[in-house]
């Protein structure tokens, strides 16, 4: 496998765009997660930005690794990243800007569901690529006590 700059950068680049234009849309989404009442070990609001920009970053390497899939058996693969990529995008409008925290709840265990998907696909293409979707596998995981919590509370 040789190594494709064009490829890397157009694979880095997909989820941190769509990830920047769902942050783009929902605005001031740190400011209505100032208002709202949130269960323990709530992470201060800084911790968002850097923490989805890390994970936005893996998909993006996990995404080259699978399309480096000589064999080209990638299409169930992709039709997992792209369908959870698009749910991770409705995700902060519906919990941010729509306040449908419970709504917003179960749609976050449909996400879960699909990345789950996802990990299962690229583990059995490249196991580099299902491993590095791990830490955003538990952040949804964390994320969806958050938002349970903050329907219970509001």
């Amino acid at each position: 496998m040789q190594f494709s700059w064009k490829r890397f950068l157009f694979n880095l680049a997909a989820p941190l765009a769509v990830g920047g234009l769902s942050a783009l849309i929902t605005g001031n989404s740190m400011g209505v997660y100032k208002t709202i009442q949130r269960p323990p070990f709530s992470p201060p609001g800084i911790v968002f930005p850097i923490v989805w920009t890390v994970l936005f970053c893996l998909m993006g390497i996990s995404a080259y690794l699978v399309s480096s899939d000589r064999e080209h058996r990638h299409a169930r693969a992709w039709k997992a990243y792209i369908l959870q990529l698009a749910v991770n995008f409705f995700w902060p409008v519906l919990f941010f800007c729509l306040h449908w925290y419970g709504f917003a709840f179960f749609w976050l265990l449909f996400l879960i569901g699909l990345v789950i998907w996802m990990i299962r696909e690229f583990m059995l293409l490249n196991k580099a690529a299902g491993l590095l979707q791990l830490p955003y596998f538990i952040w949804l995981l964390f994320a969806g006590y958050l938002n349970l919590g903050v329907w219970l509370l509001n």
